[in-house]
């Protein structure tokens, strides 16, 4: 998911800006995907439902892993998805979003199961919020007992400390730090690459997996442990989403050079890598990706393989904060404290409440999943729960882009269902063999999507049915106005602001102030706040001021759900429309 401590793209980059943005890409967009050489080959070979070391076995894996990376990421992400924007924003909020204001918002029954798939998928991005975390940073200290076993029983306090100072660190803010992910993430991808090449070139017989024919001969020889295998091979996908909920802080071109420049060639290079090894030496399926490692280099790689869990763990925390801010601008969560941890990016924020919800349940995945198989590594019992919420996300997301690509683009019925068709090929047996790992895990993610899920529609009915009690005991705006002019008021200097969901009626507090002070002020403006399904307005459009006569106004300011309402900025642009109304 995404960091919101980015700058928003430009609409047009270029030169330099465009390499700054697909530097800082790197840090923010491939953080999650990138770290998964750390586990995803080792789950296959040495996880719960691992299968043996083989030639066969190995090259059948790198195959599958290879086309997974091609036409999930690359094709269904990168060619295809990213260009199912909101204005600009991805994700799947924006993307229901953008299917409720389509011709299909017409039919009650369609809308409402976009709308349910769209808010289920953003719970399951709560869940991943805790678990990307708990397996990187796990994974990343387990190399402390590759270098010295004895450090073993040090794994899950360092991974705790190292989580608890993360989360603490989130208050501070991440525009001095967020400037180091970039070239941090940099280094590691062509430490990634080295530490493949060298293995690869005493092994080129490896480079043979590019080709489907392992693949598929891998599944067609071993039908009920190759599928069972899809769901360690699914691990390295799990970032595929990130990088188009994060299309509006960079733009699809600087993702798009930093993916085919970098993060690719380096990820291609350290699986291939890691399949060479196990080739050459079975025994290292272990922890292959620590082994590619010579010895005097397994402490520094130790800790850059952390630093890049920590930023791939700060993507998807950040990631949290910006999804509730959506969540409480279209009404499915309640108001929070939002704080601004910087003057300049609007879009670096801090969320208490979630931060501590997310530290909580990390820490207790960490100590859970650790207890739950002391004969594997602790990363291994978590591989158990991790992919099941991705895996659900993305086959959510490609239903709702073929719902999209009809009502949106106007594609043809064939046209979509065949695009939508080559990504359900792939998506339907990821999810089905991640659903495999419900009974060693998989049900944590679930639980903790459903909970948050049944919250984020109990809130947003709730407010629906007490809006509608409320406008039903409301009296309309055309009788006060009536009633004012058959019994004026006393009106005393001054202005009264009140803020109301609708514009038609006359907010209750305005009523009991009558009622007990018999009064009025000189001006009264009433107030009404409106979030659209799109992710900006733009602020010459933001406000609407109406004269309703007898210094009665009606103002109404909208905005988008990623815009952060502002009370001061609405009464200036009040000024400018000729409506002076003084903050003091």
């Amino acid at each position: 998911m995404t960091a919101a401590a980015e700058p928003r793209a430009a609409s047009a980059p270029g030169g330099g800006y465009l390499g700054t943005l697909a530097l800082a890409a790197l840090g923010v967009v491939y953080g999650d995907i990138g770290t998964s050489p750390l586990y995803a080959i080792r789950e296959s070979f040495f996880g719960t439902h691992s299968i043996p070391v083989s030639p066969g076995n190995v090259l059948g894996v790198l195959s599958l892993v290879f086309w997974s990376l091609v036409i999930v990421v690359t094709i269904k992400y990168h060619i295809v998805i990213i260009r199912a924007d909101n204005k600009g924003e991805g994700g799947v909020l924006a993307l229901m979003a953008l299917v409720n204001g389509s011709r299909l918002a017409r039919g009650l029954s369609p809308r409402r199961i976009m709308i349910a798939l769209g808010i289920f998928g953003s719970a399951l991005l709560y869940a991943d919020g805790a678990l990307t975390p708990a397996i990187s940073v796990t994974s990343a200290v387990e190399g402390l007992e590759i270098a010295t076993p004895a450090l073993a029983s040090w794994v899950i306090p360092v991974t705790l400390v190292i989580l608890v100072g993360l989360f603490l660190l989130q208050s501070r803010g991440t525009a001095r730090i967020g400037a180091l992910f970039g070239p941090v993430m940099l280094v590691w991808f062509a430490t990634l690459g080295v530490l493949g090449l060298s293995e690869i070139v005493r092994q080129p017989a490896v480079l043979a997996a590019v080709s489907p024919y392992h693949a598929v001969r891998f599944l067609a020889d071993n039908p009920g442990r190759g599928f069972v295998v899809l769901g360690a091979v699914f691990l390295v996908v799990t970032g595929g989403e990130a990088l188009y909920a994060d299309l509006g802080h960079f733009g699809h071109r600087a993702i798009q050079i930093a993916w085919f420049s970098v993060t690719l060639p380096g990820l291609l290079l350290n699986y291939f890598g890691q399949g060479a090894l196990l080739l050459r030496n079975p025994a290292a399926a272990v922890n292959p990706f620590y082994h590619l490692a010579p010895s005097w280099a397994l402490y520094p790689l130790i800790a850059l393989a952390t630093a890049a869990t920590i930023i791939a763990s700060q993507a998807v925390i950040s990631g949290a904060f910006s999804l509730t801010r959506q969540a409480v601008q279209l009404g499915y969560s309640p108001r929070l404290t939002i704080e601004h941890t910087s003057s300049r990016e609007i879009g670096q924020i801090y969320v208490p409440a979630v931060n501590r919800g997310l530290l909580l349940l990390t820490c207790v995945l960490v100590l859970g999943f650790h207890g739950a198989n002391t004969q594997q590594p602790t990363s291994s019992n978590i591989a158990g729960a991790y992919g099941v919420a991705l895996s659900t996300l993305m086959l959510i997301t490609t239903l709702m882009f073929y719902v999209m690509s009809r009502e949106v683009w106007r594609w043809s019925f064939l046209r979509a269902a065949a695009v939508a068709g080559l990504f359900l090929c792939v998506d339907i047996p990821f999810f089905a063999a991640n659903m495999l790992k419900i009974r060693s895990g998989g049900w944590v993610p679930l639980v903790i999507a459903a909970i948050v899920f049944t919250l984020m529609t109990t809130w947003k009915r709730g407010r629906e049915i007490l809006g509608k009690r409320m406008l039903e005991k409301t009296v309309p705006l055309k009788m006060l106005l009536a009633d004012l002019a058959a019994e004026p008021p006393i009106r005393v200097p001054g202005t009264a602001v009140f803020m109301y969901g609708t514009s038609d009626g006359t907010p209750p507090a305005l009523i009991h102030n009558l009622a007990h002070n018999k009064v009025l002020h000189e001006k009264i403006v009433f107030l009404t706040v409106v979030t659209h399904d799109v992710p900006h307005v733009a602020p010459p459009e933001r406000v609407t001021v109406k004269r309703i006569g007898k210094g009665f106004h009606s103002v109404t300011a909208s905005y988008g759900f990623m815009d952060d309402p502002d009370i001061g900025d609405v009464l200036a642009a009040c000024r400018v429309k000729a409506l002076d109304i003084r903050i003091e």
